[in-house]
């Protein structure tokens, strides 16, 4: 069963908890199947995918890190994708945004939030069984590229995919985006990442690039 749909200018992702929603989405019936739309102005996993995301890692059998979960937006989809056996570690700072990633996790099995600073990934590997097969970071930070190779160095598998989004005005709000991207790319290039695509994310964020990596 297909579990991610594109149907015209819509994303969709077969509903986990069917008559649950998450964030206010709509929902929709195809062949007698429930889905959530998946809003790509609320999420920039969702914006990559419709400006053209060529690899989707997101399948059944996946182990996901996801770095800056927030709300669990993004998060409640990728569970939809997975499968109730899989795990989804949402690491959240805020511990606002954690009580909504604890009411999530009740009734989707493959959710589990962690509270903890992205900054520092050897207090919070220990939580994490085995490493990842998939990275994930939304964290607005200056030091998002280091945040990403220091968690891929001790809980990305070899050769797993990191994904991440940057947002060029958290490292420096002066400089042209371009060349923050181009930066942000070097640093991780040097040593432990592959390019594998790179999206920018208009007309959904402003002075957002999405970059696929394969760890090398």
């Amino acid at each position: 069963m297909e579990k991610l749909k594109k149907e015209q200018s819509r994303l969709l992702t077969l509903n986990m908890v069917p008559g649950q929603t998450v964030y206010g989405e709509k929902k929709a019936k195809i062949d007698g199947k429930e889905y959530r739309i998946w809003d790509p102005t609320r999420s920039k996993l969702g914006a990559a995918i419709v400006k053209g995301l060529k690899i989707n890692p997101f399948i059944e059998g996946i182990n996901v890190l996801y770095l800056g979960s927030a709300n669990g937006t993004t998060v409640s989809h990728i569970s939809d994708l997975l499968g109730k056996n899989d795990k989804i570690y949402c690491l959240e700072i805020a511990s606002w945004s954690m009580a909504d990633l604890i009411k999530l996790a009740e009734t989707r099995p493959n959710i589990y939030p962690i509270l903890a600073d992205a900054r520092m990934p050897e207090e919070y590997a220990k939580m994490i069984d085995e490493k990842v097969d998939v990275l994930f970071e939304d964290v607005a930070d200056r030091e998002q590229a280091r945040i990403l190779i220091e968690n891929s160095k001790l809980l990305l598998k070899k050769y797993g995919l990191a994904m991440i989004a940057i947002k060029a005005r958290s490292i420096n709000a002066v400089e042209n985006p371009r060349v923050v991207y181009d930066q942000v790319v070097k640093e991780l290039t040097q040593k432990e990442f592959e390019l594998l695509q790179r999206i920018d994310l208009h007309p959904f964020e402003k002075d957002h690039v999405f970059l696929v990596l394969k760890k090398k």
